[in-house]
C-alpha cells in the first residue's frame, strides 16, 4: 500500500467473496489497524468485545478495498467516500443487516478519525458516507411481576447459604438496583463498593467513571456474599483475587460469560421464550425508573449514557405499553 489510486476504468463493486473466517482471523491485520485496535483497547479501555468487532468489521473492509481497486496499489489516504459507499454496498449484497453495516461504518469511522487526529490521512472520507436508517427495536424488559418472581427465585436459593447462590443473589440486586452493564459488574473491584453510604462506582466506556445509588435490597444481598467471599479467601489464601467483587468457587473474578451463563439461566426460568438477557435487568432498570416518574436526564446519568437520544428509547417502551393498555380498555379504541 503504497501509492493512491490511479485511473481505474472501472473497480469491481462486488469483489470475490469473503475469505474464511478462520483464515481472515488468523491473519495480521495492517499496522494502521493493529495501531487503532491498541488504541481502543489500552487508552479507550473499550471493552473485548468491541475490539473483537472492530477488527472483525475492519479485516472485512481491508479485504473489500483490495478486491475493489484490483491490481492498483492503494492507501488509506486514497479511499474515498466513494470505496466506502461501495463496501456497504457489499455488506447488503451479503444479507448483512442494517445494524451489522451501521456497526461496519462506525468501524470505519472511528479508524478514520483516530488516523485523522495523527496525521496519517488528510481528512475523514467516512464523515460524508450516511449511516442507514436503522429498525426502532423496542428493549425486551421484565415486569414488576417478573422481577418479583426472579428475586423470590434468587432469595430462596440463597437462604441454604451456599457461596454460588448468595452471589448469584447479589449480582442480580446489584445489575437492577443500578442498570450497570454487563461489563460493568463483572470489573468491578471491592474496594468500588461503599456499603455504609450506599453506593458504587462505576466504570463505564471510555473509562468515565460515574456513581450510582445502591437500594437497600441489593445492600443487604451484597452484606451477605462479602461475608461468603472473606470466607473463601480465608481457605484459599493467596490463591484468591483480593481485588476483584465478584469470585468463582476457585478464588479467580468471575468472567463475562460465567455472569450471562448464571443470569441467563434463571431469566429463562422466568420466560423461555421471551428472548431476554442480561441486559434485560438494564432495560428493567431503566423502564421501571421512567414508569414511576423518574426524570428523563438522570436516568441518563444513572445509565452512564453519553447522549440521551440513548436513554429516550426506553420512553418508547413505556408509550408502546401505555399504547397497548389505552387499546385493551377504552370502549372506543
Amino acid at each position: 500500500m503504497t501509492t493512491n489510486p490511479g485511473p481505474d476504468p472501472g473497480p469491481d463493486p462486488d469483489p470475490d467473496p469473503d475469505p474464511d473466517p478462520a483464515a481472515a482471523a488468523a491473519a495480521a491485520p495492517p499496522p494502521a489497524v493493529s495501531l487503532f485496535l491498541a488504541h481502543l483497547e489500552k487508552e479507550q479501555n473499550d471493552s473485548p468485545n468491541t475490539v473483537i468487532a472492530y477488527r472483525r468489521d475492519l479485516d472485512a473492509f481491508v479485504h473489500f478495498l483490495s478486491g475493489y481497486y484490483g491490481t492498483h496499489e492503494w492507501n488509506w489516504g486514497g479511499v474515498d467516500r466513494l470505496s466506502i459507499r461501495a463496501f456497504m454496498g457489499h455488506l447488503t449484497r451479503r444479507g448483512l443487516s442494517k445494524r451489522s453495516i451501521a456497526r461496519a461504518l462506525s468501524a470505519v469511522r472511528s479508524f478514520y478519525r483516530f488516523m485523522h487526529r495523527n496525521e496519517e490521512v488528510a481528512a475523514n472520507p467516512a464523515r460524508g458516507v450516511r449511516t442507514p436508517t436503522l429498525e426502532k427495536r423496542l428493549p425486551g424488559y421484565l415486569d414488576r411481576a417478573q422481577i418479583d418472581l426472579l428475586f423470590q427465585m434468587a432469595e430462596t436459593r440463597a437462604s441454604a447459604g451456599r457461596f454460588i447462590d448468595v452471589r448469584n443473589l447479589a449480582m442480580l440486586e446489584l445489575f437492577y438496583s443500578t442498570g450497570m452493564r454487563l461489563s460493568e459488574l463483572a470489573g468491578m473491584n471491592v474496594r468500588d463498593l461503599d456499603l455504609v453510604s450506599q453506593q458504587a462506582k462505576v466504570r463505564g466506556k471510555g473509562r468515565k467513571e460515574r456513581i450510582v445509588p445502591l437500594g437497600d435490597h441489593a445492600v443487604l444481598a451484597l452484606r451477605n456474599y462479602e461475608a461468603k467471599r472473606d470466607e473463601l479467601t480465608r481457605q484459599l489464601g493467596g490463591l484468591a483475587d483480593r481485588s476483584a467483587l465478584f469470585l468463582g468457587r476457585t478464588g479467580k473474578r468471575i468472567g463475562v460469560r460465567a455472569v450471562q451463563s448464571t443470569v441467563g439461566a434463571f431469566l429463562r426460568q422466568i420466560d423461555e421464550d421471551a428472548g431476554l438477557s442480561v441486559h434485560s435487568l438494564r432495560h428493567s432498570f431503566a423502564t421501571h425508573l421512567l414508569d414511576a416518574g423518574a426524570d428523563l436526564r438522570a436516568v441518563q446519568e444513572l445509565l452512564g449514557h453519553a447522549s440521551i437520544s440513548t436513554t429516550q428509547i426506553y420512553t418508547h417502551t413505556s408509550v408502546e405499553r401505555l399504547k397497548a393498555v389505552y387499546t385493551k380498555a377504552h370502549p372506543r379504541a
